[in-house]
């Protein structure tokens, strides 16, 4: 009963207790960077949490076999292919999301809650934890960058994963698409959320 509790409390941290975003503040170059609409943050939190839950599940199964004078370029590595994986499919199969999130794809490389989460979690734990760990912390991060994205498009442009729910000629806080109504939206939602209680 104690591991079934444990489980529980490692997935649901990442989602409220310890996200990403909001709480940790991690990853901040692509959540500020994309998230001008709904589906871009979509889009790069599903890419995001793709890549944490594969690298590490890799490096909890690998880790006795690393070296530990090389472990972090290891670790990057691994991350590497799967961003270089997320990259070749988003370019064939979903064009038009590969050019909005642009240069940010392959950024995902140095996102500290990757590399975070493989160092300090999937490379000291099993291949199950390290797996709940990564679904908690990915879903935390696509929710937060959904989100903070939604927020901006609605704001900003009116619309709601690009359908406008405001007449043409209305007014929209078009600062919120801009790279200054990032941080705005950022700073409210994390007040917000960071007065969710989490016991």
């Amino acid at each position: 009963m104690e591991s079934t509790v444990n489980k529980k409390e490692t997935f649901l941290r990442g989602i409220v207790a310890e996200n990403p975003v909001f709480v940790m503040l991690l990853g901040m170059c692509p959540t500020l960077g994309v998230t001008t609409s709904g589906f871009n943050g979509l889009g790069m939190g599903v890419a995001t949490a793709f890549v944490l839950l594969m690298s590490n599940i890799v490096v909890s199964q690998v880790k006795t076999q690393i070296p530990s004078k090389v472990r972090i370029p290891a670790f990057i590595i691994i991350i590497a292919s799967f961003v270089t994986i997320v990259e070749m499919v988003l370019e064939a199969y979903i064009p038009f999301l590969y050019e909005q999130l642009g240069i940010f794809i392959p950024l995902i490389v140095v996102n500290c809650l990757i590399l975070g989460r493989a160092e300090a979690f999937a490379s000291k734990n099993n291949l199950i934890d390290s797996i709940i760990d990564a679904l908690g912390m990915g879903l935390g991060f696509i929710i937060a960058l959904t989100l903070l994205g939604a927020v901006r498009e609605i704001l900003g442009s009116g619309s709601l994963f690009g359908l406008s729910f405001v007449p043409e000629n209305a007014s929209t806080f078009i600062i919120f698409i801009l790279p200054p109504g990032a941080f705005i939206a950022l700073a409210y939602l994390s007040a917000i959320f960071n007065k969710i209680p989490t016991k």
